[in-house]
């Protein structure tokens, strides 16, 4: 009796999984665009950066190009950086923040140094313009950081990207994104924040913070 019993559990089981694939199936028949996206990850959760260096992996793994711009980090080596530096025929990494505003507490510098990352954010975004693309992504790390304090003007920034090239994605990072990137973008994250060590007197550490 139990293994009729089972045998008929298993039979449900099975055609119910049969129904759910064949209406998985049928939604994907209609997802026929193929196109670069403008990803944002974003909220006071830990792992916004991670996640897109994350999908910098996965796109050397497919043989692709990634630019990288840091707006915000300084020079302080990462391990993230030196896997990436590993690639050099895949990977640009271009590191132009100086820090913090409360580490930096210099208003002018901040604006000098967003600029700076922008416009070479945005050679790097025009170089994919045409038939030989450099780069098939472009992270641009804590951009959201240096939108935030109105250290580049937003209008300008969701503009530029709204025209990036149409099969190139680009990352985005930082905690509170501003609401016309959000708009903007065709995919947006918010990592939330339930625990994190730091509160607990937990110091940054190696493997996990840098």
């Amino acid at each position: 009796m139990a293994d009729e019993q089972a045998g008929e559990d298993f039979t449900r089981a099975n055609e119910k999984a049969r129904k759910k694939k064949a209406a998985r199936d049928k939604i994907l028949a209609t997802k026929t665009i193929e196109k670069g996206l403008l990803i944002v990850h974003t909220g006071n959760g830990k792992g916004k950066s991670t996640a897109a260096f994350g999908l910098a992996a996965r796109a050397i793994g497919n043989d692709m190009r990634v630019g990288i711009v840091q707006f915000v980090k300084g020079k302080w080596e990462t391990g993230e950086r030196r896997v990436l530096e590993a690639f050099p025929d895949q990977v640009t990494i271009r590191t132009m923040g100086e820090g913090f505003t409360w580490e930096t507490q210099d208003r002018e510098r901040d604006i000098a140094a967003a600029r700076r990352a922008w416009d070479a954010s945005k050679q790097m975004i025009e170089a994919c313009r045409g038939p030989d693309p450099a780069y098939d992504m472009v992270i641009l790390d804590e951009l959201n950081i240096v939108l935030r304090y109105d250290s580049l003007p937003l209008d300008e920034v969701v503009a530029y990207l709204r025209d990036k090239p149409e099969m190139l994605h680009v990352v985005v990072t930082g905690r509170n994104a501003k609401e016309p990137l959000v708009e903007a973008a065709d995919l947006v994250t918010e990592m939330t924040m339930i625990k994190h060590p730091f509160r607990s007197g937990v110091r940054a550490q190696k493997g996990i913070e840098f």
